[in-house]
């Protein structure tokens, strides 16, 4: 995962929230436990709100399906 994170630093870095959206979803496929990869997977899904990026749905419904977030 450090090759991982050295690619999310550099994103932060560079302010490339397109490549933060999707960095975020994989460390948080790749996490070793459930409140990492909810970490992440929050991480991912609000850079997601903040581009009006398509994977936001997703994004969302996997937060509600790991009880992160509430359903409308």
């Amino acid at each position: 995962m450090s090759d991982l994170n050295d690619r999310l630093l550099a994103a932060h870095h560079a302010d490339d929230k397109a490549a933060l959206v999707s960095l975020y979803t994989r460390a948080a496929a790749a996490a070793d436990g459930p409140d990492a990869a909810g970490f992440y997977l929050t991480h991912a899904y609000v850079f997601a709100l903040e581009l009006g990026h398509p994977d936001a749905p997703a994004l969302r419904a996997e937060l509600i399906a790991q009880g992160r977030e509430t359903p409308l």
